[in-house]
């Protein structure tokens, strides 16, 4: 192993849509910096010069919407424009759902509405951590009543390489995969 300083190597990671109403007004940015904090929980690390920081410390609400590949142009387009000058909510077709101050798209196949708990203050970013309220889904990625992620096609972004990439193939059971070798390993203490 090489040594290459400080970098966050968990790329890649899926691209979203960030919504909030800022001045009265939706607007989205694009977001990878997101994270799972519990099975309820999200959190998006944005820089603090940022528009949508605004409207989301004054509503403490949010939505996080998940475009699929077919929105990439769309998608980058809301991360190089400012909401301060461009009204990015225009290029797509805004709905609300329980919280009206969290805007989502309908274009995306998975949106979710988050209720703010919390943000932690880091020197340049405002880390938000929201409550997932309600989550909207097309029916067509919807495989036995839950989402699939392969039919949802998610955008992902990787820093590294600055390029947006593709999901791919299914490699095997999550808790059961490992099975084969606790199987093994079980094996072995016998003999």
């Amino acid at each position: 192993m090489q040594p290459i300083g400080p970098i966050n190597a968990l790329y890649p990671t899926p691209t979203t849509l960030v919504g909030a109403v800022v001045n009265g007004k939706p607007n989205f940015i694009t977001i990878a910096h997101i994270g799972i904090m519990t099975l309820n929980h999200i959190s998006l690390g944005i820089h603090k010069s940022h528009y949508t920081n605004a409207g989301i410390k004054e509503n403490e609400a949010f939505s996080v919407c998940l475009p699929s590949e077919a929105l990439m142009v769309q998608t980058d387009y809301c991360g190089i424009m400012t909401g301060k000058k461009t009204d990015k909510a225009a290029i797509f077709d805004v709905f609300y759902g329980e919280l009206e101050t969290a805007p989502m798209i309908r274009e995306c196949p998975v949106c979710m509405e988050c209720r703010l708990e919390r943000i932690v203050d880091f020197a340049e970013h405002d880390v938000f951590v929201g409550e997932v309220v309600q989550t909207h889904v097309h029916p067509d990625v919807l495989k036995e009543g839950k989402i699939d992620i392969a039919r949802v096609n998610p955008l992902l972004f990787d820093m590294a390489s600055k390029h947006y990439w593709a999901l791919g193939e299914r490699l095997g059971q999550c808790w059961g995969e490992g099975k084969k070798l606790k199987r093994k390993t079980e094996l072995r203490g016998n003999n």
